[in-house]
């Protein structure tokens, strides 16, 4: 169970950090409700589920040499550690979205699809942590629970899409710049956490 919990809060964590998807969920959110917002959340978790799979087909029959899994840690740990510190970093930054005309269901899932599908720090993302996720898990559990970590991971991720969609939609008065910093900086904290777990993992896999 503990295991769980701790990839349902990484995918929750993934997700947190105030960037392009959660800026336009919030956007289409006040704009146009629970739905649009959460259609751009799904939108971006369909293209984290695509990564995730060209992840596992690409990689996951190298990853018992000692090479892949040094590398795939240190870059999960750079990854985690460098968007932590750039969510903090650009939690002062956040400016509130405005009121403007609704817009189509399909095309505010379209507009989260592809802004995930096509920024580079997804590719990162889904490269050096999944990849890394894949590592630790091959080596401590087997392949038989990759599909449960993996969809725990996208339950995570879908959970903060859903909260997201409530906060923008139904609790717009409670929506301030001052609640926005502080899920930034607790996101940033907690990916960065994660990535001191991978770099510890990565140096233990050198001096063994």
């Amino acid at each position: 169970m503990s295991i769980f919990i701790s990839y349902l809060f990484l995918g929750i964590s993934l997700a947190a950090p105030i960037g392009p998807i959660n800026t336009a969920q919030i956007d289409k959110g006040i704009k146009g409700g629970f739905f649009h917002a959460w259609l751009v959340g799904l939108g971006a978790m369909v293209a984290d589920a695509v990564y995730m799979i060209l992840v596992y087909l690409g990689v996951v029959h190298f990853l018992e040499t000692p090479f892949m899994k040094t590398f795939l840690y240190f870059f999960g740990f750079f990854v985690l550690v460098y968007t932590g510190i750039e969510s903090i970093i650009g939690a002062g930054k956040i400016a509130a979205s405005q009121r403007q005309r609704n817009e189509s269901l399909l095309k505010s899932f379209l507009s989260g699809f592809f802004m995930s599908l096509s920024s580079p720090l997804t590719i990162l993302f889904w490269i050096g942590i999944y990849g890394s996720v894949l590592v630790n898990t091959v080596a401590s559990s087997g392949m038989n629970q990759l599909v449960l970590y993996s969809g725990t991971i996208l339950l995570g991720v879908l959970l903060w899409d859903v909260t997201m969609a409530c906060v923008a939609s139904g609790f717009r008065k409670y929506l301030t710049e001052k609640i926005l910093v502080w899920i930034s900086i607790f996101s940033g904290l907690s990916l960065i956490g994660f990535g001191i777990y991978f770099g510890i993992n990565a140096i233990q896999i050198l001096l063994s």
